[in-house]
């Protein structure tokens, strides 16, 4: 499927680099409406057929322009047609941004909450992933197609597989040949729209110039199906979701197409696809779907292939925060054609607060300035900015030429049990200090579970619980009842925390399993603790891949667990064993007086699914702080003499 190499596109040299806060011109709409046309056929080569809704600029009377065009793709298991007849809705929260933002001010403690969430609507997030009158109405053809086995497309859902990508090939290469196509592409779309446009960039269509990809993966089984070894409650209801969505065509879609019996017969040949396999995943540790497996390599882009200019938006707490920095670093691209933005959101909330002054740009007017650029050939500027820009937790925004700052120095600090007087509400109070304890200690995690109330459930349910009070989004103190803390002294002066973090743990287990859940967490002096970054890891998945992991000043910074069947190392009761967490990266402000904070857990449903035989399996389990084998987290940091502020000044 992988297309002769294309050269990249040639860059300007780079001048004055731009603030975060940069405005980028995206010239006057030059059409006063649009043409949608539903329904239309797009038959693949073993005879499926794909639905595809085309939204093309129009004139004052309606009438489709007929002058060739640049097309935008989004290839979605959503149901397109629920996005199409959702148009009339955004428009209107589109034109209501403005008030969006007078009605709902910032959340006061600076960090995302609630009300963020609802910020997001004036952002442009819900113009880029759709249909975007930004783009059409200046001269995009917009293509909205669902993937096989979904929506009104025939055929049997296969996610994520080689037969799906093929599709987004052939659906490329259909669009290059319409009349109203100049042959030139993008790509577009959010989470599993990023990811079906990440991995089509991957094989070199012919024709494809960019992509701008919203919250997508850089390896979905790591950020979200196997987790430190073990399955997520929101896998389970993903499947469940598009499973049903696939029963909800266009009828009109299908009329016109002639393929209503084929949807029917494919339909009932697979009512609830991969029913099985989700069942096995629940109750059965030895599934093929506990591992890592040729499936997973499958699902992964092919970054490195890419010769599409890419824009990789993401953010701290997304369900796939762990691919922020990866996507980014992965690229072959130069600068400028590679862009990465970070801000501190969730999932469904990308753009929070875009367009306001100290902002960045709407994402659909950076999202039509990028296009424009790498489609379309114009010198908007844009090529200059970043090309890595992210917006701090506990900061501001600040812009720069790689994802880790080159002043940030390796940083260990050990867990030790003696209190740290700052966490009275934890099952357990210690600390973190700066050098090992002399004595050795074994702490028991505590057997309860933490409650559902806290950042990490957030988190896998995309930011939306952020909007029922802070204690689903900036203080975690109520999950913390159920954890071991490790807390440090007040902080002299205000430190910048960034890149990935390892947490090194010497352990024992009553069982042959034991499951640990972390966070590392940012508390302020009245005690919030809001939580920065997180991880987890089963004990029989703890083996290390040392090629693959990264290293920084001689220390494991990111350990690279390969999760496969093959590379089990057993638990025996009562026997001591070590292990690396690979905590998610992050960048943060830590303000001077406050302190930085680990915890663990055995448990954090939903985010964290262990099976019934994982749990008959997994006993009492200690944390063991010993001198000689010491528990630490090792971290990238660097201290600011001054007060934070951003290196190119928004």
């Amino acid at each position: 499927m992988t297309q002769p190499h294309q050269h990249s596109p040639a860059l300007p040299a780079r001048s004055v680099p731009l603030p975060p806060n940069a405005r980028f011109p995206i010239g006057p709409a030059r059409y006063p409406r649009i043409h949608l046309e539903r329904g239309t056929a797009i038959r693949m080569s073993d005879g499926t057929v794909l639905s595809a809704d085309i939204t093309r600029p129009a004139d004052r009377d309606g009438h489709a322009i007929t002058t060739p065009l640049p097309a935008v793709i989004t290839l979605t298991p959503y149901n397109k047609t629920l996005m199409t007849r959702a148009n009339p809705v955004i428009n209107a929260v589109s034109i209501a941004a403005p008030l969006v933002y007078r009605l709902v001010p910032p959340s006061p403690h600076g960090r995302a909450g609630g009300r963020e969430m609802l910020r997001a609507l004036g952002g442009g997030a819900l113009e880029s992933v759709r249909a975007s009158r930004t783009l059409i109405s200046r001269g995009y053809v917009h293509i909205a197609v669902d993937v096989r086995g979904t929506g009104t497309s025939t055929g049997r859902l296969e996610i994520m597989s080689d037969r799906e990508q093929g599709d987004h090939l052939e659906v490329l290469a259909w669009v290059r040949e319409q009349p109203w196509c100049n042959g030139d592409l993008a790509m577009t779309g959010i989470s599993y729209l990023a990811l079906t446009a990440l991995q089509t960039a991957g094989h070199r269509p012919e024709g494809l110039k960019a992509v701008f990809s919203l919250v997508g993966s850089e390896d979905p089984t790591r950020d979200l199906i196997l987790t430190g070894g073990t399955q997520s409650m929101f896998t389970l209801a993903w499947f469940a979701g598009v499973n049903g969505l696939k029963w909800l065509p266009s009828i009109p879609g299908l009329l016109k197409t002639g393929a209503a019996a084929r949807y029917l017969r494919d339909r009932a040949a697979s009512p609830f696809t991969r029913l099985g396999d989700i069942t096995g995943a629940i109750l059965d540790d030895g599934h093929r779907e506990h591992f890592y497996h040729d499936d997973a390599r499958l699902r992964r882009p092919r970054l490195e292939n890419f010769t599409a200019a890419t824009w990789i938006h993401a953010g701290w707490h997304d369900v796939f925060s762990r691919s922020a920095p990866a996507l980014y670093e992965r690229l072959g691209l130069p600068p400028g054609a590679a862009q990465l933005v970070i801000e501190d959101g969730y999932h469904v909330n990308p753009g929070s607060g875009f367009g306001a002054e100290e902002n960045p740009q709407r994402l659909d007017e950076l999202q039509c300035a990028f296009f424009d650029r790498w489609v379309k050939g114009i010198d908007n500027g844009i090529d200059a900015y970043g090309p890595v820009t992210l917006r701090q937790i506990g900061g501001g925004w600040v812009s720069r030429d790689s994802f880790t700052p080159p002043a940030a120095r390796t940083r260990t600090r050990y867990l030790s049990p003696e209190p740290s007087g700052a966490a009275p509400h934890a099952a357990s109070d210690g600390s973190l200090t700066a050098h090992p304890d002399r004595h050795p200690r074994r702490i028991r995690l505590p057997r309860k579970r933490p409650g559902l109330t806290s950042q990490t459930t957030s988190w896998i349910l995309c930011g939306l619980p952020t909007l029922l009070g802070r204690s689903w989004s900036i203080d975690d103190r109520a999950y913390e009842t159920a954890a071991l803390t490790f807390t440090s002294p007040p902080l002299d002066t205000d430190t910048l925390l960034t890149g990935p973090l390892n947490l090194h743990l010497r352990v024992a287990a009553g069982g042959t399993e034991a499951f640990w859940a972390a966070t590392v967490c940012d508390v302020a002096p009245d005690g919030t603790s809001s939580v920065l970054a997180r991880g987890a890891l089963r004990s029989t998945r703890r083996a290390i891949d040392e090629k693959n992991s990264r290293y920084r000043d001689g220390a494991l910074l990111v350990p690279d667990h390969p999760l496969t069947a093959e590379s089990l190392l057993p638990v025996k009761p009562g026997v001591p064993h070590e292990l690396d967490i690979d905590i998610t990266a992050t960048e943060a402000i830590l303000r001077a007086g406050h302190r930085l904070r680990v915890t663990i857990t055995r448990a954090s449903w939903p985010r964290y699914f262990l099976t019934p035989s994982v749990n008959r399996n997994i006993k009492d389990q200690s944390l063991l702080l010993d001198p000689r084998h010491p528990s630490h987290l090792t971290f990238l940091a660097a201290d600011l003499q001054e007060p934070a502020r951003t290196e190119r000044p928004a």
